[in-house]
């Protein structure tokens, strides 16, 4: 099986991809490659912008998946409108191209942001959507212009993903478990804005787990599936890194506990990816920062700009193009 994978250079598609390749699958990458290039040497590149990928370049895969656009809340609020651009337009184009190319699989990157704030309850991806920020927004309405486009011929998979942590070879400090490791390493403390509210956490290795069971699932599966190793709050996300440092490395760990109001609150349910996807997370916050330590070697440049996509995204958004960054990696 032959597979393209629009922002596969990221930090997810840098762990996801070596996977696929060990299955046997044929993998390609349309890349930017802001951040390296940390894939193995017999993955293709296709130096395109997405906007420009034509139904003769899509021809021969089998599956496309789009882990491409800006990802996190800072970014879409730093730019909106390249937001929408990138995480709504360029996922419904691709898979719009994907479609008349008649590749038989569309996997979207979707995101636990579009639930917004939920009330102390599981919610089920039947439940209803109510994200008022930009990135939430824009994950949705890319979601849903790949969705509508599935048919008996065009499978379409959307994985609502949990915020993503632990390592990877292109690495990233801006995720809430992979922050408040540095934190807790550089300077033996750890900010809590708001310990009461909730997220979905997913370890990289069980979102990798996510994508490769969508990709053998039954061609006749579509449907949007919520994907998390487990529903935190962020403040006992801030004890476990706190205890897994601490036994880890030996270090003696402060919090800083503040109550900041925050308006992005929800937990799900993982009970339909169980059940038809066949995806039984094994990761847990333990785990993660165990992946983190074990690899300190490979990322002793805490402050390198690379391993922020805000950071670099202001530093590259100046120089620009708005149309030449849209494969760019994020995930």
């Amino acid at each position: 099986m032959k597979l393209l994978v629009a922002g596969g250079a990221g930090y997810l598609g840098s762990v996801l991809i070596p996977k696929l390749l060990d299955r046997g699958y044929k993998v390609d990458v349309v890349d930017l490659f802001w951040f390296g290039n940390h894939l193995p040497r017999q993955v293709g590149i296709l130096n395109k912008d997405i906007f420009h990928l034509s139904v003769e370049d899509l021809e021969t895969y089998d599956q496309v998946i789009f882990l491409a656009g800006l990802s996190n809340d800072p970014m879409a609020e730093f730019s909106p409108s390249k937001n929408f651009i990138f995480n709504a337009a360029a996922p419904a184009y691709l898979a719009y191209t994907a479609k008349n190319a008649k590749v038989k699989r569309y996997i979207y990157a979707s995101s636990c942001s579009v639930y917004g704030y939920t009330e102390n309850e599981l919610f089920d991806e039947s439940r209803p959507v109510t994200s008022n920020y930009p990135y939430g927004i824009s994950k949705l309405q890319g979601e849903q212009a790949a969705m509508q486009l599935s048919d008996g011929n065009f499978s379409v998979i959307a994985l609502r993903k949990g915020t993503v942590s632990g390592y990877s070879p292109r690495m990233r400090f801006d995720l809430i478990i992979n922050t408040m490791f540095k934190n807790a390493v550089r300077e033996h403390l750890i900010t809590v804005n708001n310990p009461s509210i909730w997220r979905p956490i997913l370890s990289i290795e069980d979102a990798a787990t996510a994508y490769i069971r969508a990709v053998e699932a039954n061609y006749k599966l579509s449907g949007i599936f919520n994907i998390a190793s487990g529903n935190f709050t962020v403040g006992e996300v801030a004890d476990s890194v706190k205890a897994a440092v601490e036994d880890g490395l030996g270090l003696r760990v402060s919090l800083n506990i503040k109550h900041i109001q925050d308006f992005r609150n929800y937990k799900v349910s993982m009970q339909k990816a169980s059940n038809v996807l066949s995806f039984h997370p094994t990761g847990d916050i333990k785990s993660i920062v165990a992946t983190l330590v074990g690899n300190m070697d490979k990322f002793q440049d805490w402050d390198n700009p690379e391993y922020s996509n805000i950071q670099q995204f202001k530093k590259l958004e100046s120089g620009i193009d708005i149309h030449s960054m849209v494969c760019a990696t994020v995930r």
